[in-house]
């Protein structure tokens, strides 16, 4: 293996002797010291073997002396490969190109992955390495990891280790978030539980504290539930913080106005394409106009990352984008398919209004035309918690 990869690299060549005397060639082969090697014997005046192509021209000279034929039948290795190419100006600087993205872009980072991360946004940790000075562009091989957490971790309080591990020309951001201990009720001072809204009480749970209504009551909002202020029952007056939940049913009327006549797309339309590439963070446009467009366009990107056989990311990437622009024309839809739509903003609407243990056990739609729109309302009933705790001010 060793003898192949030498002979590839000096370049070798099979040779045919013709020659009435071939015992007398090949003694003067090793007199002249011309390396030869894989004789096969192909008649009893012809033989191949294979030299190396530096010694071609001692091997002619031999043949002259013996009144031999020689004929070179083919010729393999560098030098031949170098023969080839060298006047291929072009080729050779597409190679010397892909050899410098190939090494050269390694040691700059052209993209990030970032794992671990559930409740962080990732744009929210991109921006913190960006910030600290690792972005795309960057070296690769100049990461403090101590510096750079103590730094990032300063703008994540979320997050309580990160790492930052480059591997070719991609940054593997992992983050290990911390876990927020479950909130600890305030022991200092007098606190109350009030009614956040208008209910009817089904459940009182007071765990420390004075209940003050019971199931079955009507309250509104604002009222007294819980006081962390009473008497005893030897007539000592009690402070304390009151803990407790208050379940209630509730209830909601929400209304919107959905308009009955909308812009819609045409069938005609018409369609430009833009052809650009991204080099790390900087845009260079190939073909195609400006895509900004207006509220009756459809604008898909494609973004198309370079890499090479194996996986290994370029900090090329080609981007296509297409802009579809329709002719746009008001058109008068159903009732029903505007009271469908205001009922699911409605439903959006009381999602955001309660609390994320709150359950909606009735809901009733109705809808009255109104001009060009269709008014829906909706009366919601839920179940819900309305505790809210109130702190005791000294002077009451």
């Amino acid at each position: 293996m060793y003898k192949r990869a030498v002979h590839f690299l000096q370049g070798s060549g099979w040779a045919e002797i013709q020659c009435a005397c071939p015992e007398r060639v090949l003694n003067l082969l090793g007199a002249k010291g011309i390396v030869f090697w894989d004789l096969t014997w192909e008649s009893e005046i012809c033989l191949r073997l294979r030299i190396l192509l530096r010694q071609e021209d001692l091997l002619r000279k031999v043949a002259e002396q013996t009144g031999a034929e020689v004929t070179v039948l083919r010729r393999r290795g560098v030098p031949v490969l170098w023969g080839r190419f060298k006047r291929r100006y072009v080729l050779l600087a597409g190679l010397a190109a892909f050899w410098l993205l190939l090494f050269g872009g390694n040691l700059f980072i052209w993209e990030f992955r970032v794992s671990g991360n559930s409740t962080v946004p990732t744009e929210t940790v991109l921006r913190a390495l960006e910030n600290y000075g690792i972005t795309i562009g960057s070296p690769g091989l100049e990461i403090d990891q101590e510096d750079m957490r103590n730094h990032v971790l300063l703008e994540l309080s979320d997050v309580s280790w990160l790492t930052v591990n480059v591997k070719g020309c991609v940054a593997y951001v992992q983050v290990v978030e911390r876990q927020r201990p479950p909130e600890i009720a305030e022991k200092e001072g007098v606190w109350n539980i009030v009614a956040k809204r208008d209910g009817l009480v089904t459940q009182v749970r007071a765990l420390d504290g004075k209940a003050l209504v019971a199931a079955g009551s009507t309250v509104t909002e604002g009222q007294l539930l819980v006081t962390g202020v009473y008497e005893t029952r030897n007539e000592r007056t009690y402070m304390t913080h009151s803990l407790g939940t208050v379940e209630a049913r509730t209830w909601y009327e929400l209304s919107v106005s959905v308009p009955l006549e909308i812009a819609e797309k045409s069938g005609e339309k018409r369609v430009k394409t833009a052809v650009s590439v991204d080099f790390g963070k900087k845009r260079i446009k190939l073909w195609g106009r400006g895509s900004i467009c207006g509220a009756n366009c459809d604008k898909i990107t494609y973004y198309h990352p370079l890499s090479l056989p194996g996986g290994l990311r370029l900090p090329v990437t080609l981007v296509r984008e297409t802009v579809t622009v329709y002719e746009g024309q008001t058109v008068r839809r159903s009732r029903e398919q505007a009271q469908k739509e205001g009922e699911a903003l409605l439903l959006q609407q009381l999602k955001t209004q309660l609390d994320e243990d709150a359950v909606v056990t009735e809901t009733r739609f109705s809808a009255a035309v109104e001009g060009d729109s269709l008014v829906v309302v909706l009366q919601a009933e839920c179940l819900e918690q309305i505790g809210r705790p109130v702190q005791v001010q000294a002077e009451e």
